[in-house]
C-alpha cells in the first residue's frame, strides 16, 4: 500500500508541474463556466440606449417623452446634435436616431398631429427596433393622455362650465399619474418549465464533464507508459502488479478530485450557495464520481494499443456521456434520449451535485445515484485490473 501511495504522490507532483495538464483541467473549465454564465446568465431583461436627438429643446411633451422612455427599466438614454447623430449612423457606431422635430410641443398643445422621426441604418438592428417599439408606445402613452384631457375640456364646454383653467390641466395630469404608478391593469411574467438558472442548468455539468475530460489523459498517459516501458521498470523494481494498479487508480482519482475541489471552491466564493455540510457532501460526490472516471480511463488505456486510439475512444465516450446526460439540452423523460440517459454516468452525477448544490437537498436524498457511481467505480475497477496490460509494445 506504501509503494501504491509513492506512485500517487508521483503522479499528482508530475501533474501539479506540467503547465499544460493544468490549464486544461483548471483554467479551461472556468472560462467555459464564465462563457456560459455570461451568454445565459444574465437577466432576460432588455437592455439598450436610445440616441435622441431633440430639437424641440425644452418643450413641455418632448420631455415628457425623453422622462417616460427613461422610465424603461434597462433603456438608456443619450442626448445627440443632429450632425452627431448623422456621424454616428454613417459610421455605423450606432443604427438608429430618434429625432424629436421643432415645435413638437406647441403642435401637440395646438391639438396638430405630430410625427417622431426613426432615422435608422439598414433595419436598425435588433436594438434598435426594440427601441422604436419603446418610443412608439412612450408616445402613444402621451397620445392617449392628450385625447383624455381633451375630453375632459369637452365635457366641462357641454355642461357649461370653464374648461380653460390651470387647474384642469393639473388635475388630470395628477389622475393620469396616478394610474401609471398604480395601473389597473398589471403585467406579470411567469417561467414555464425549467428556471433560467445557469448555476442550476451548467455548473454540475461543467463540473462532471471536464472530470470525464480527464479520462482522456489518463488513458493516454497509460498507452505511453506501457510504450516508452515505464511500466516495465517499475515493475522491475519489486513493485507487484497490483501495487502499480492501485498507485494509477487513486492517482487519477486524486487528479481528478483536486480538479473539482478547485471549481466547487470558486462556485463558493462566486455565488455563496454552500453551507460548510453541503460543501462536504459535494466534495464527497466529487470523489466518487473521480474514481468512478478514474476506472473508466484505465480501462481505456487498457484497451487501446496506441495513443491515438486512447484518445479517440477517450473523446467519443466523454461526449456520448456528457450529452445524454442534458449537460447542455433538455432531456425529458419518457423520450428515446431520455431513456439513454439513464445510461450515462454523468446523469447520476449531475443529479446528485444539482441536488446538493442548488436544491438543499442531503446524500440521503442522492443514495440511489451514489450507488451507482460507486458501482461504476467498483465494476471499473475490476475490469481494468484484468485489463492492465504491462508489456511493452502490447
Amino acid at each position: 500500500m506504501k509503494k501504491a501511495l509513492y506512485i500517487m504522490l508521483k503522479e499528482i507532483r508530475d501533474f501539479l508541474q506540467d503547465k499544460g495538464d493544468l490549464s486544461f483541467s483548471l483554467l479551461l473549465p472556468v472560462i467555459t463556466f464564465a462563457l456560459i454564465y455570461g451568454a445565459f446568465g444574465g437577466s432576460t431583461q432588455f437592455n439598450g440606449t436610445a440616441y435622441i436627438v431633440n430639437e424641440d429643446g425644452g418643450g413641455k411633451y418632448s420631455t415628457m417623452l425623453i422622462d417616460r422612455l427613461d422610465d424603461y427599466k434597462g433603456l438608456q438614454i443619450k442626448m445627440l446634435s443632429a450632425d452627431e447623430a448623422d456621424a454616428k449612423l454613417v459610421r455605423s457606431a450606432i443604427y438608429l436616431a430618434v429625432i424629436i422635430p421643432p415645435d413638437f410641443s406647441a403642435d401637440l398643445s395646438a391639438g396638430q398631429p405630430v410625427q417622431i422621426i426613426f432615422k435608422q441604418r439598414g433595419n436598425g438592428g435588433t436594438e434598435g427596433q426594440i427601441v422604436t417599439s419603446l418610443v412608439q408606445g412612450a408616445a402613444e402613452g402621451i397620445s392617449n393622455d392628450l385625447q383624455v384631457l381633451n375630453n375632459v375640456r369637452s365635457d366641462l364646454a357641454l355642461l357649461g362650465k370653464d374648461n380653460t383653467g390651470p387647474m384642469i390641466d393639473a388635475t388630470v395630469q395628477q389622475i393620469l399619474s396616478q394610474e401609471q404608478s398604480s395601473p389597473s391593469v398589471m403585467i406579470v411574467d411567469t417561467t414555464v418549465g425549467s428556471s433560467p438558472d445557469p448555476i442550476n442548468q451548467f455548473l454540475p455539468g461543467i463540473l462532471t464533464m471536464y472530470v470525464l475530460f480527464a479520462v482522456n489523459l489518463t488513458a493516454e498517459a497509460l498507452v505511453n507508459e506501457r510504450k516508452k516501458g515505464t511500466l516495465d521498470r517499475l515493475l522491475a523494481t519489486r513493485l507487484k502488479m497490483r501495487e502499480l494498479f492501485l498507485g494509477k487508480f487513486m492517482a487519477y482519482t486524486a487528479r481528478g478530485f483536486v480538479q473539482t475541489t478547485v471549481l466547487l471552491l470558486l462556485a463558493y466564493a462566486v455565488f455563496r450557495f454552500f453551507t460548510p455540510v453541503s460543501f462536504l457532501e459535494a466534495m464527497l460526490l466529487a470523489l466518487i464520481f473521480a474514481a468512478a472516471c478514474s476506472a473508466i480511463g484505465l480501462i481505456i488505456g487498457s484497451l487501446s494499443r496506441t495513443t491515438n486510439q486512447a484518445v479517440w475512444i477517450s473523446v467519443f465516450f466523454t461526449m456520448l456521456m456528457v450529452m445524454l446526460s442534458g449537460t447542455f439540452i433538455q432531456v425529458t423523460e419518457g423520450t428515446v434520449l431520455g431513456t439513454l440517459s439513464h445510461f450515462s454516468i454523468n446523469t447520476y452525477a449531475n443529479d446528485a451535485f444539482r441536488s446538493i448544490i442548488s436544491q438543499g437537498g442531503t446524500l440521503a436524498d442522492v443514495r440511489f445515484e451514489i450507488l451507482v457511481m460507486i458501482s461504476v467505480a467498483a465494476v471499473g475497477m475490476v475490469i481494468a485490473g484484468l485489463l492492465f496490460r504491462t508489456q511493452k509494445g502490447k
